[in-house]
Parts: structure tokens; sequence; C-alpha cells
């Protein structure tokens, strides 16, 4: 059977690390440099405006420009998306007395809660795990938070420089000067436009890489410095749509079960969430592992046959999808945790490097935190006196001693057990939540999601049409997403164009924006994979399926705004 990872991609990360190019006179010299402007870069940018507020000799010394902070996207927000039930205690740490709860923008703390495991047509209600159980956690629109988190941060002296793509890591003498950001108006084949504008080199005292996801710029400094952890990462694929609904949702909804299959030949985990945003939307979403097997599986196409079940269609019954989103989520846990958090130079946050508890749905908390204690090991590092070397390291240490250290290290095996079947996992999970991660199941080693051997079947025979009402196709799910991607940009997708069909058959079902498509095949097994790269929102499941994804254009991808 075939495997993805036999077929790699035309990438190398040496290519994305330089040295300085630009003359000095002409680089952007910024004090500390975020990349990112999610949960992690955000709230690294608000802590570092605290403590510079508390010394403002620091930042006198850090000249015009002490905090800047890059995002790809149109805006802070426009590229975040999650759940989003987010655990307090990170916010309240980050805020102190400065800013209630209810100040933020939310949709208020978690009502009530439900788990079902789904049939075909059936419901059966279960007591909710302890890992699912939300008490005292608030419900959030995670794009909405984070612009709300920008203009803290911009309060505070940060610069927020939007539409701009970190393309290179700046490093020199073995230490990480800061990035180069990528050129903008270049045609399909790479030349000049009318309106071209070469990328900066932008070089810092610390550079904070809190990229999310799949993060490009984490990748190459995981393998240029060789920080890479004991275990493979491994990845699930989320898809969510916002609804405006006609009657009000007044608890949050998990499910498991269905439309996935429970067998051990097919290693489908995952689950869906359905939460209420305010009295008159929900969003609904369902999250599938990447380890899974079958080139047919299309976990949108699974996301609008769960819309047919009767418990879920009631709910959206006389109501409209406003938008609709898809990302990655970094499932490794623990194991898959670099082996260190810094690098001369670098610090590494949020879900970029895995923070991430599978079983209780929840990383956004953990970015928050590891944000703020980065910012803290930042400014230590720009003091007189101080040692950058270890005061950057102080930084790991910090990790270890918080809660994101011992919550992960407590489900360690979580993600891995499911790799047996969805009923013995189910129980090997049930016994580690119980004991908190006492119970050992002898070492599980994480296989790389693109190393599963592929199976086909005719899984997609059972998808439903799109009706343009309840359920809808993967193009008309693009245009809901916002995507600002111009279409005669370069390609920013690595893969091996020809593969075996089933290969190419997962990526194109395996894509939720619908772009790789099946070419031509000259009669030896192998095809020629077609590419529509303006379609991409930037998920990165390519990434975890043997492809590579790199950053486009600044300012391309979707424009996220309830997500």
């Amino acid at each position: 059977m075939a495997r993805p990872s036999n077929f790699p991609p035309p990438f190398s990360a040496r290519d994305y690390v330089a040295e300085p190019t630009d003359p000095a006179d002409e680089r952007i010299e910024v004090g500390v440099l975020v990349v990112g402007a999610g949960p992690a870069g955000l709230a690294c940018a608000i802590r570092l405006g605290q403590l510079l507020e508390e010394h403002p000799e620091t930042a006198e010394r850090l000249g015009e420009v002490p905090v800047a902070v890059l995002e790809k996207g149109k805006q802070p927000g426009s590229h975040l998306l999650s759940g989003a039930v987010v655990d307090p205690r990170a916010l309240r740490r980050l805020f102190g007395e400065h800013l209630r709860m209810d100040e933020l923008p939310s949709y208020g703390p978690v009502p009530g809660e439900s788990v079902y495991v789904l049939t075909r047509r059936a419901a059966l209600r279960i007591p909710p795990p302890p890992p699912m159980r939300n008490h005292g956690n608030w419900i959030f629109s995670l794009s909405q938070l984070g612009r709300f988190l920008a203009e803290r941060a911009e309060e505070g002296g940060a610069m927020i420089l939007p539409e701009t793509a970190a393309q290179k890591l700046l490093v020199s003498h073995g230490r990480v000067v800061g990035v180069r950001t990528g050129d903008k108006g270049r045609s399909r084949e790479g030349g000049e436009l009318g309106n071209f504008e070469a990328g900066s080199d932008l070089v810092a005292k610390v550079t904070v890489l809190a990229e999310g996801t799949q993060g490009h710029l984490t990748g190459v400094a995981l393998d240029r410095f060789s920080l890479r952890g004991e275990e493979p990462q491994v990845w699930e694929l989320a898809v969510k749509e916002v609804w405006k609904v006609a009657r009000p949702l007044d608890r949050v909804i998990h499910t498991m079960g269905w439309p996935l299959r429970t067998g051990k030949r097919f290693r489908e985990f995952g689950g869906s969430f359905i939460y209420p945003l305010g009295e008159d939307m929900v969003t609904i979403g369902l999250v599938v592992g990447l380890d899974y097997r079958d080139a047919s599986l299309s976990v949108h196409d699974l996301l609008q046959e769960l819309k047919t079940h009767p418990k879920i269609r009631k709910i959206l019954e006389g109501g409209e999808r406003l938008e609709w989103g898809a990302k990655t989520i970094p499932s490794g846990g623990f194991n898959s945790l670099p082996r260190e958090l810094h690098a001369p130079g670098l610090l590494l946050c949020g879900d970029g490097v895995g923070m991430v508890n599978v079983p209780r749905l929840k990383g956004i908390h953990y970015a928050i935190e590891s944000g703020r204690l980065a910012a803290e090991a930042a400014f230590r590092a720009l003091q007189r006196g101080e040692t950058p070397a270890s005061a950057l390291s102080s930084y790991d240490d910090a990790v270890r001693d918080s809660f994101i250290w011992s919550d992960l290290r407590e489900v360690r095996n979580m993600r891995q057990v499911f790799g047996r079947g969805f009923f013995v996992g189910g129980a090997l999970a049930s016994a580690m939540t119980m004991s908190k991660g006492r119970v050992e199941v002898g070492k599980m080693r994480a296989e790389p999601d693109a190393d599963q051997p592929l199976l086909v079947s005719d899984r997609d025979s059972s998808y439903p049409a799109a009706d343009g009402k309840l359920t809808f196709d993967k193009l008309s799910s693009v245009f809901a997403s916002g995507n600002k991607t111009r279409d005669d940009q370069p390609n920013h997708i690595r893969i091996e164009r020809r593969v075996p069909r089933e290969v190419a058959r997962l990526w194109e079902h395996m894509c939720p924006a619908q772009v790789y498509e099946i070419g031509r095949e000259d009669g030896d097994g192998t095809v020629m994979v077609e590419l529509a790269p303006s379609n991409c929102v930037q998920c990165g499941a390519i990434t975890a399926k043997g492809g590579r994804l790199t950053p486009p254009e600044g300012g391309s991808g979707p424009e996220y705004t309830r997500t």
C-alpha cells in the first residue's frame, strides 16, 4: 500500500534560513519581534508592554519600536479559528486586576453541557467524561478575541504589522537575529508586477515564534537547531461552521461515534462540537485525526453528513450558515513537545510547538500562558548584566513549572491509544484519565500521519449532495471563509506532482478547500496532481499528509470574523 511519506515534497528547511541581506542602514530594527498575532503572540506582546511600562529605561533603550508583531492575515483574527471554550486561568494571569472576564468579548460562561454517542439515526446521551467537563470555562469566538487582544497589545506600545508573512529565519553566527518578510506583487511565474514590493529584514534582540499550528518558521527552526521532540508531531483537522439559528442553544454539545467508523483498520479518531454563540448563533465543527488511512475520507463532507443526523438537524433547522473555516490542531501531546523551547535569540510558543490537551479539547489557555512566560524570559534577556542564553533558557524552566507541563504530562499517551481502535482506545483513555496519567500502557510510539498506509473504500459514495441550505460543497465554503488569496500569485504549496492515484485521491478528498485535483494519468498507475492554490485557506493539512505549506503573499487566506 502507498504511503504519502514515500513521495516527499520539493522542500528544504535550509532554503528558509539566511543571513540578513539588506544593508545595515535599511534593516528594520525592533526590540522584540513576535511572529504571529494569535493568542500566544498577542499575550507575549501584552505582557512585554506591561513590563516595559514598569521599566521605562528598558523601553527607551529598545528604540522607536520596542515590540513588533507580524501577522500574515489581513488583520489580527483573520486566520484564527477554534471551538472555542476557553479555560480562563491564563487570561486572568495575563490581565490580573486590570480586566475582568466579563469585559472580554465572550459569549459568557458555559451554561451546561451534553455528550452523545451517535449512530446513524440515534443519539445516546452519556455523562460527560472528566476531560470534557467545562464548568467554569467561557465561550469565545477566537477571531474576535484575537482582535481584542491586538488592541490591548497596541495600547501597551506594540506595533502590529498585518499582511506581513515571515518567509525566512535570519541567523547570524548561530544566533537568530530576526526574520525576512515575503515579497508582495509577484506574478504566478515569480516576475515583478507593477505593485511589486520586496520583503525586508526585520532584526531583533529576541525573536518569538508564535505562529500557531503548522507554523512555517517554527518547523524550520526545529530542524535548524535540532529541537524536535522524542516523538513526531501528529495532527487533527477541524472543519467548522457558524450558523444563525432560529432557537437558542442552552448548552455546549460534544459527540463521538458516527459518522466516523470505529474499526482499527480505518484509524478514524475524532468527534464534533456544537457551542452556543449568544441567543441566535451556534458554531458546529468536526475534528478528525489526520492519521486516518482511507483515501476517500473527507472531513468537510463528514461535517455535512453529521448535520443530517436528526439530533443535529433539529438544532440548525430554520437557520442560515454565516461562516466556514478549517484548521489543523497539533495532537501529539507531551511526548511530541520540542526537547527545548528556545535557541540562541529565539523562543517558541503555543500551538506551533504542540501545546494542546487533546482529551480536553483545549490549547488556547496554554498558548496565552506560554506567550506570557516567553515575554518574561525575553525581557530578562534584555537586561544589562544578564547572559542572554541563560535568560532565554529560563523560559523552558518556567514552562516546566507551569500548569502547561503538568496538564500535558497527565494525558501524555491519550492520543496514541486510539490507534488501537475506538473501543480499546476509549477504555485505555478512561483508565489514564481516572489515574491522572499514572496508569502505564507501555511505550506507545507515534507514527507520522504521512506514514500511514492508504486504503481506498467507497466512503465518499455516502456523502450527502449539497443543497445550499443544510449541506454545502467545498467551493461555496471557501467563499464563506472570506478567502482573500490573489488568483495570480505564486504557488505556495509544495507537493510531489506525480504520485500514485491513491495518494492523489487522499489529497483531493482531504483538502476542505478543493485545492487538489487528479489530473492526467499515463498508464503506470501514477497521476498528475493539479493545484488551485488560490482556494487554500492555509489549514495546514497538506503538511501533515505528505506536502508542505509555505507562506503565501501577506494578506492572503481567509478573513474569519466569527470563528
